[in-house]
């Protein structure tokens, strides 16, 4: 099996539950296939970043130096996984990846895309439309929407600035740490005020599926009326395939 680097922290729950959904879903595909216990599950190391510090170094949209610093933490979080002989490393957050192209410059190991592994099942589901929903980064960033795009897939990512504050807002007092009583019930009011009839809901802040602890495991699944697509399981499912490869 290939040796598998996280990088983490932000936040903390998701990283909890990427570690979980990996050993669990190692534990499955050895499990079908006659192994006994202890189950076999892939070498792992986890780097976890400081959310309040790379929070406090988001740069401006549009402005590329802006973002140096918050680039830099990731870089060196990603240089020490492939140092500790990680094969392939995944970023347990989506609020990063809208800045992969710049963080993973001088990083040799491969970094699988949670866009790519998201894109990939949300075509699938054979939805033409999108909610993305994440952190203000991540819902002001055209990457969700430019990669859909290339799946015949239109993204509505361009909500009013009051509503990305409401998200990120949201994600902030009711996420941090898991999903409190009312998270779920206020993600669903944002989804039924947002989300037309046949749109695919992208809960693309890896702490957003923690409201579903029924669906943690489901790259794709429907609740409350509305389909939504699950990019953490998908990112996991990404890298078990690379993983457990050959």
């Amino acid at each position: 099996m290939k040796k598998i680097g996280i990088l983490g922290g932000v936040g903390w729950a998701s990283t909890v539950d990427y570690y979980r959904a990996i050993a669990q879903g190692a534990g499955r595909y050895f499990a079908e296939r006659g192994y006994g216990s202890p189950l076999p599950i892939p070498p792992m190391t986890i780097e976890s970043v400081t959310q309040a510090k790379t929070r406090a170094l988001r740069g401006m949209a549009g402005d590329e130096a802006s973002w140096a610093g918050f680039d830099a933490v990731f870089r060196e979080a990603l240089l020490t996984l492939e140092n500790a002989g990680c094969d392939f490393g995944i970023i347990a957050s989506n609020t990063p990846h809208a800045r992969l192209h710049a963080i993973r410059q001088g990083v040799s190991m491969p970094i699988l895309s949670i866009f790519d592994a998201t894109a990939e099942v949300t075509a699938a589901t054979g939805a033409s439309k999108a909610l993305i929903l994440g952190t203000s980064v991540t819902m002001q960033a055209t990457d969700y929407a430019d990669r859909l795009a290339q799946e015949g897939i239109t993204a509505n990512n361009h909500l009013p600035n009051p509503e990305i504050t409401e998200m990120q807002a949201m994600i902030d007092s009711d996420f941090y740490g898991g999903a409190s009583d009312t998270a779920r019930a206020r993600l669903l009011a944002f989804c039924n005020k947002h989300a037309t009839p046949g749109t695919a809901i992208l809960l693309a802040c890896t702490e957003l599926p923690l409201a579903f602890p029924d669906h943690l495991d489901d790259p794709v699944f429907e609740a409350d009326g509305h389909l939504f697509i699950n990019p953490s399981a998908a990112h996991v499912a990404s890298a078990l395939n690379e993983a457990l490869e050959g």
